[in-house]
């Protein structure tokens, strides 16, 4: 007989019935029913309930066991008595009567947080003892779906003919749109690597070297603040670039793999047959925000006309200004003063002066009439033709925002998402997809008003050489797409930019020289010039993908061993103060920080 095991504890059924077993694993909780003593026994693939009566040699041993004690019991399968089965769990059907025990682990003192039961703790106590968090059946649970997820990923990957290739993890500083995290070198004191945002520049590399269809399960590092989306410090990415590929190539081969793994993994919930294209200029306008929840079958629309030269003043005058426009929401069903109330606050809690309102109501005579100081302001023939154009009718409202959409577009997507959740109309169990793509190439910087890429500096702009030498640089669109999902981004990716003078020429137009672009990506252009194929690719994010899958609110709910809100593991300590002797090593010495 091995030495801790014949089977685990999810394997044992009728069939074993009379069998002599040996079992290893956690002691998830003990019951005592007079003199018979009952152990939930757990190991990493399920629960088998074995039980001790006080006619057993091993009775006083059993009686010692404490929650999550490790230990080994040989004893004889039995059958439960039909009233006695537990459906709930595979090994239901049988019980394991215990002839002999062996303590592998006792557990020293007070356990910080329980398994059993998987009571709330706060994240400070489960981050800082995340070996036993992970012990809990859903966490567990939901790490084991990340591990299917990736594997699934990877298969998918190689049945279209990818080949996955590593990338390196100390490489050269690259601006990329984040911190980079810096690692100093002892045999070159006073200069350091950098751990890659992602292998964007090896990945195109991979292209020019030959090899036409590369992926990896890639980790990427990135000094940022963390979000309930966004962990901070590293995260994994489905990365891919493939050779003579065009962005509709990069569709075909990327969609059937996300809609794959959320059919696959998804527990039934329906999922986009066919992935929607949306212009990003689309998006903000209708959804103001360039990640839908396309869920919310809501659209904004364009109403300033509607308003200009109105006795509605406010809207009115702002629409005198150029670049303004007013927008309006529909709200089936949200046609009473109360909730258009409701939502004119939750619009002031961002920071707007508030929303504007039309609300329809039933008249005792028979028809309906428009409600409130928007519609007065109006009059009859305006609030009519706002009525026909947002197709609402009597109970429903239109919410209304006005001026630069810079400034009201992402409280008014908020806005949407609100309204769609309160008033029933987001169906949320189900997973929509979209493609946003025709993102501009570049946008300006709201504080200083200077110029910068809006994506990807790599990215190939629509239009070429042509439209970087003559159209304004904010009507420029770049081969650059998303895949959103439920309001979530993915992933982002583009057509690349595999021409040395394009690529001198796109960061010409946002004030970089070439000396900038030799010194920042000097291996990439020395590569182009020596015959570079046009590529193109994408790198969906595996946490983000798990999350949605595990219905997690939180992306540290789907890491086996996250940071916490502040970049700190605190289960391992770090980060921690280097030694001097380290610092000596390095050539460094550490300064207050100004």
């Amino acid at each position: 007989m091995h030495a801790y095991r014949t089977h685990t504890c999810a394997d044992l059924r009728l069939a074993n019935v009379g069998d002599v077993v040996r079992l290893s694993g956690w002691v998830h909780r003990v019951r005592d029913h007079g003199g018979v003593l009952f152990v939930d026994l757990r190991d990493h693939y399920g629960v088998t309930q074995v039980l001790c009566d006080g006619d057993s040699p091993a009775f006083a041993e059993v009686e010692k066991l404490r929650a999550e004690w490790v230990v080994r019991i040989d004893g004889e399968v039995k059958a439960r008595d039909a009233a006695l089965v537990n459906p709930k769990i595979p090994t239901g059907e049988i019980e394991v009567f215990i002839r002999d025990v062996e303590v592998l682990s006792a557990v020293e003192g007070e356990l910080p947080l329980q398994i059993f039961g998987e009571a709330e703790y706060p994240e400070e106590t489960r981050l800082r003892h995340r070996f036993l968090d992970l012990r809990r059946d859903s966490l567990h649970h939901t790490i084991m779906l990340r591990s299917k997820v990736i594997r699934h990923l990877r298969e998918a990957m190689h049945e279209q003919g990818f080949t996955e290739f590593q990338t390196p993890i100390l490489t050269a500083s690259s601006p990329e749109g984040a911190r980079d995290f810096l690692v100093p070198s002892r045999l070159h004191p006073g200069k350091f690597y950098a751990l890659p945002q992602a292998p964007q520049q090896f990945k195109q590399l991979i292209m020019v070297a030959g090899f036409d269809r590369y992926f990896q399960i890639a980790p990427c590092f990135r000094d940022e603040d963390p979000r309930a989306d966004r962990s901070p410090g590293e995260f994994y990415q489905l990365d891919m670039e493939m050779s003579f590929a065009t962005q509709e190539d990069v569709f075909q081969v990327i969609e059937p793999v996300m809609r794959g793994v959320f059919e696959t993994f998804g527990g039934g919930r329906p999922v986009t047959p066919e992935f929607p294209r949306i212009a990003y200029r689309d998006a903000m306008l209708w959804y103001g925000s360039d990640k839908p929840d396309l869920r919310n079958p809501l659209k904004m629309q364009v109403v300033s006309e509607h308003f200009r030269g109105s006795d509605f003043k406010v809207f009115a005058g702002l629409l005198e200004q150029p670049g303004t426009q007013v927008r309006a929401i529909p709200a089936p069903g949200g046609g009473s003063r109360k909730f258009c109330d409701r939502m004119n606050a939750y619009a002031q809690s961002e920071g707007l002066p508030g929303m504007g309102y039309i609300f329809w109501r039933a008249l005792d005579a028979g028809g309906m009439e428009a409600a409130g100081p928007v519609a007065k302001a109006l009059g009859p023939e305006r609030t009519e033709a706002i009525r026909s154009q947002m197709g609402v009718g009597e109970g429903d409202a239109v919410f209304f925002l006005g001026g630069l959409p810079a400034k009201f577009e992402a409280v008014a997507g908020k806005a949407r998402n609100v309204i769609g959740k309160e008033l029933g109309l987001t169906v949320e169990d189900r997973f929509d997809f979209a493609w946003i793509v025709d993102f501009p190439m570049y946008e300006k910087d709201p504080e200083t008003g200077n110029l910068d890429f809006s994506h990807n500096p790599f990215s190939m702009p629509q239009g070429g050489m042509e439209a970087l030498e003559t159209k304004d640089p904010l009507d420029i669109l770049g081969y650059q797409y998303d895949i959103v999902c439920n309001g979530v981004e993915l992933s982002s990716g583009a057509v690349r930019n595999h021409r040395p003078e394009l690529m001198y020429k796109a960061f010409e137009v946002v004030g970089h020289d070439r000396a900038f672009v030799d010194g920042h990506f000097g291996g990439m252009i020395s590569a182009f010039r020596t015959g570079a194929p046009p590529h193109a690719g994408i790198a969906p994010g595996v946490d983000r993908i798990v999350m949605l899958l595990a219905g997690a609110e939180n992306i540290r709910e789907v890491i086996m061993f996250p940071m916490n809100q502040r970049a700190e593991d605190l289960m391992m300590g770090a980060p921690s103060a280097p030694t001097n002797e380290q610092l000596r090593d390095l050539g460094l010495r550490l300064a207050p920080k100004a």
